[in-house]
């Protein structure tokens, strides 16, 4: 998957190192920033994929196993919706409806899923087209965000 990030126009993907907080080592983050001069506060990633569990934060998706990582991307309220069956502001009331630790299975990000992120775990042959359509989504609003800024 980073390589499909890094093959985005404009594109930016940097991966924790290990001073990274417990848990965010190897993850990696794609951002848009073309000219790469974005300060750390204004970039904010449109999809990243996590290595490991962050403890006591982000463990649902049991990215302790062997082989296991996660893909997630920004769809924004109304894709989400479109996926999920709901809008992410009433995610709460589903939590108990998905298995985050499921893989190749699109799932609501299990910490942002109310700011319009999903996840999957483990992609495979169910999710990559989808995974891919989705991270070009992803990129395309950035892209978007980012001209209307600059204007």
């Amino acid at each position: 998957m980073l390589e499909l990030f890094r093959s985005l126009p404009g594109t930016a993907v940097s991966t924790a190192g290990p001073e990274a907080p417990a848990g965010f080592e190897g993850a990696s983050f794609a951002i848009y920033d073309p000219d790469g001069d974005l300060p750390p506060q204004r970039q904010q990633p449109f999809a990243t994929v996590l290595v490991r569990d962050a403890p006591g934060w982000d463990v649902e998706s049991r990215l302790d196993r062997d082989g296991a990582f996660r893909i997630n991307v920004g769809v924004g309220s109304r894709r989400y919706a479109e996926l999920l069956g709901h809008p992410p502001a009433e995610h709460a009331g589903h939590r108990d409806d998905y298995d985050y630790a499921a893989e190749d299975v699109l799932l609501p990000h299990p910490m942002y899923a109310a700011q319009g992120w999903v996840a999957v775990v483990r992609p495979g042959p169910r999710t990559s087209d989808l995974l891919r359509r989705l991270v070009a989504d992803a990129h395309a609003a950035a892209v978007a965000r980012w001209q209307r800024r600059r204007s």
